[in-house]
Parts: structure tokens; C-alpha cells; sequence
């Protein structure tokens, strides 16, 4: 059982950033690949990036290539997601996440376990 506990978030203004923080509890965390997810009031849940065990590979939905940057330091158990650039349509609830699978997905499906989510709001 992993449990995964989010901190960072808050309310910020178009343009700046934020980083968000995903701590995962018990042991062989660099076994799991993990994921970043967010979710806007009326929307479907959707993915934003994920990080294989080793952090040597990295995607990212279109939408947020180039200003989010998702890594891990597998020796404090935490993954990170590093938020630049933000826009209004960024807003959501950001949730982290952990799969025990051995290939890197999109789908929240095949992930494992969630953190509690966290609020990002971005004004313009």
C-alpha cells in the first residue's frame, strides 16, 4: 500500500509558477511510475505528465509541454511537478498518482493509488 501526500498549490497570477509536491509513503517508491492528473470544475479528469522509475523518461499532455517539467527524487520518496508559464485554463485540481504497472500510461485507470489533490488557480 502506498500513500501519496500532495502539498504546493494555491492561487497565482498568469504567468508565474508553482511546483507542486507529491510524497509518497513506504519503500521501493522508484518501482513505481508516477503521474501528474488534473481536474477543472464541469470536466473530466485528464492527464498532465508522467515519470517512469528512474526519471529517464518523461511525457507530457500538448497542452503543457514545454511550461511543466515533472521529476523525482526517488532517495525522498517525491515526485515534483514544476508549473511555468501558468495560464487561466491551467486552473484545476492537480492530483499525483502511482502505478505499479511497467509501462508508462495516460490513462488514470491504470494507476494505483492518488494523492488528496491539491488546488492550483491561476487569475488572468
Amino acid at each position: 500500500q502506498v500513500q501519496l501526500v500532495q502539498s504546493g498549490g494555491g492561487l497565482v497570477q498568469a504567468g508565474a509558477s508553482l511546483r507542486l509536491s507529491c510524497v509518497a509513503s513506504g519503500r521501493m517508491f522508484g518501482w513505481y511510475i508516477m503521474g501528474w492528473f488534473r481536474q477543472a470544475p464541469g470536466k473530466e479528469r485528464e492527464f498532465v505528465a508522467t515519470i517512469n522509475g528512474n526519471g529517464g523518461s518523461t511525457y507530457y499532455a500538448d497542452s503543457v509541454k514545454g511550461r511543466f517539467t515533472v521529476s523525482r527524487d526517488n532517495a525522498k520518496n517525491t515526485v515534483y511537478l514544476q508549473m511555468n508559464s501558468l495560464e487561466p485554463e491551467d486552473t484545476a485540481v492537480y492530483y499525483c498518482a502511482a502505478d505499479r504497472g511497467f509501462k508508462m500510461s495516460y490513462s488514470d485507470y491504470e494507476y494505483d493509488y492518488w494523492g488528496q489533490g491539491t488546488q492550483v488557480t491561476v487569475s488572468s
